[in-house]
């Protein structure tokens, strides 16, 4: 097997990390590419340049490594956001096409679909571990978005924060089944005719 996986930060020279590190991207890797429940603890430790005794010296089990690559991947959505307030501090409105734009950007050049929505369509039983650090984010998520809409103003920021958000992850859904020319493809047009609807609703004088 390939000793460069292939991961959303880009080519992650697997020799050079640590195996705990190594054991991670290995396994988000192979989780998005053929599912939680498709990839067993011998393929990962052996892409991950590892072996089983270390893999499970680091995670007593393999939910125990799935909590930690949702848990990654949640830090990592965070971190996204904070980066929208560093980039353009105080100012919602730009924050809000800066967030559009990316999303955009996400549909045309990934279709992976949502790592945290992927992997909590498998894990079916309710009481799986992951399953509550995957919710516990997407609760972060919404309501980092509905602040941010309230923030720049829009009518009924919350309806639309959970409106925008469901067209996005509808979006992702229909770029990994259609392509990126499919519905996906309006999602922009469609998601900037909201946020106007919102912004003249509660600016019906202009701004």
């Amino acid at each position: 097997m390939s000793d460069v996986i292939l991961h959303n930060s880009g080519n992650v020279e697997l020799a050079a990390l640590r195996p705990r590190e190594r054991i991670v991207v290995t396994a988000r890797e192979l989780f998005q590419k053929h599912g939680v429940k498709g990839v067993g603890v011998d393929a990962i430790a052996e892409t991950a340049l590892t072996n089983k005794m270390t893999l499970y010296r680091h995670f007593g089990s393999k939910d125990d490594l799935i909590v930690e690559c949702m848990q990654r991947a949640i830090d990592e959505s965070l971190q996204w956001w904070d980066s929208l307030e560093v980039e353009h501090p105080g100012d919602a409105r730009t924050q809000l096409k800066v967030w559009l734009e990316r999303c955009n950007d996400c549909l045309v050049s990934d279709e992976r679909g949502c790592e945290m929505a992927t992997t909590a369509v498998e894990l079916t039983e309710d009481d799986h571990p992951a399953r509550k650090v995957i919710e516990a984010g997407k609760k972060q998520h919404r309501d980092r978005f509905i602040d941010l809409c309230r923030r720049a103003g829009l009518a009924e920021p919350e309806q639309l924060a959970d409106t925008l958000w469901l067209l996005f992850e509808g979006a992702r859904i229909s770029r990994q089944s259609e392509g990126a020319e499919g519905p996906c493809a309006h999602f922009k047009r469609m998601a900037e005719a909201m946020i106007t609807a919102a912004d003249r609703s509660n600016n019906p004088n202009g701004r």
